[in-house]
């Protein structure tokens, strides 16, 4: 696997390398195309590292974001993009970009990664937070004891061929029995500009599973900001009932299905596992080579169902730098103490849960 995004980072351009004193800003609107730019040829960066997150999140939540680049004689030589949360539930937090899956620092060099590192830590310490956040896919700070882990997340991320059917014997055999089951059964995919049929889906998944809902606006936002990097695609029956929904994002010659959902009619005619199948089509079609099955947490049905797939899980060791918080924070379905806000949301009526789901979600990042 590495030797797969070794070899895509190759065959991207370097970033120019300048002369001269390093120096920090904040992100102006006028920066975002030239901090698209370098964040589109950085090895470090991911897709959420661009800039069309400060308005996705600011808008569709309200929450507060600084990001910060550092350059030298007018050439980006790193990014950081941060956000605020601020709950009594919750907690008071400084990190990557909420409900992002990956986040920190993304540089060419040592010391523009410092001067980020430093401008984050000045910010917390201003902030008065219980504990800053990065969301690498590997430690940036594995020599300092002031950054801790914790063992919470995965991520599943596999290489799919150029080949359909390469690709579907590589599913493992039960699952790949459920994909022929949606293709015999006449299922179709649609892609679509709109995320209508994608937020019902999404909503009624969600609710079976306890979790509040994001608002309808954020998913569209997320469609009108990054256009044909972000795709919904819609599953139905033959007759055009509504199967299965997924909002993926395309990143270089990566697709990360990122929000989705199925209908009760899901479970009876293999909805989720075609509707994969599906978008691993399309997305070998278009020149990906590594399906990122995005994050999930040790114990969860999503990481079964990812593992049922064939994919293996790569820890995700998350960094966190204590300030005002004594301990590592533990804001995720579960821990023992949210159980009981689970089982009473799962029992809502789903207009209840999507009227309120968004004002807890906010503070969830």
């Amino acid at each position: 696997m590495n030797s797969i995004i070794e070899a895509a980072q190759a065959q991207r351009a370097a970033p120019v390398m300048a002369t001269g004193p390093l120096t920090l800003h904040l992100m102006q609107p006028q920066d975002a195309s030239r901090w698209d730019a370098f964040v589109r040829a950085c090895p470090e960066a991911t897709f959420f590292h661009l800039s069309g997150w400060q308005k996705v999140i600011q808008q569709s939540f309200g929450i507060k974001t600084w990001f910060y680049y550092v350059e030298q004689g007018g050439q980006i030589q790193g990014v950081l993009p941060l956000a605020e949360i601020k709950s009594r539930l919750f907690g008071h937090a400084l990190g990557a970009m909420p409900f992002c899956v990956y986040g920190g620092v993304a540089a060419l060099g040592d010391e523009a990664r410092r001067m980020l590192d430093d401008a984050a830590h000045a910010l917390a310490t201003k902030l008065g937070v219980g504990h800053l956040e990065y969301r690498g896919m590997r430690r940036a700070h594995p020599d300092d004891p002031s950054w801790h882990t914790k063992e919470l997340y995965v991520t599943f991320r596999k290489e799919i061929s150029g080949d359909d059917e390469t690709n579907l014997n590589a599913i493992p055999r039960k699952q790949r029995a459920m994909v022929r089951k949606g293709i015999k059964l006449g299922l179709k995919a649609v892609v679509e500009d709109n995320v209508e049929r994608m937020f019902a889906a999404y909503a009624h998944s969600v609710l079976r599973l306890g979790t509040p809902v994001f608002p309808k606006k954020y998913f569209a936002l997320l469609q009108q900001t990054f256009g044909d990097e972000c795709e919904v695609r819609t599953i139905l029956t033959e007759d055009g009932r509504l199967v299965a929904s997924v909002l993926s994002f395309y990143w270089r010659d990566e697709v990360v299905p990122y929000y989705g959902g199925g209908t009760d009619l899901a479970r009876e005619v293999a909805g989720n596992d075609y509707m994969y199948w599906s978008l691993m089509q399309a997305a070998a079609a278009r020149g990906c080579r590594i399906f990122d099955f995005g994050r999930s947490k040790l114990g969860t049905g999503a990481y079964d169902f990812k593992k049922n797939w064939g994919f293996s899980a790569e820890p995700l060791p998350y960094e966190y730098k204590l300030y005002t918080s004594s301990k590592l924070p533990d804001n995720n379905p579960l821990n023992p103490k949210y159980q009981l806000f689970i089982k009473m949301w799962k029992k809502l009526p789903l207009p209840v849960a999507n009227f309120l789901g968004p004002y807890i979600v906010r503070n969830l990042g």
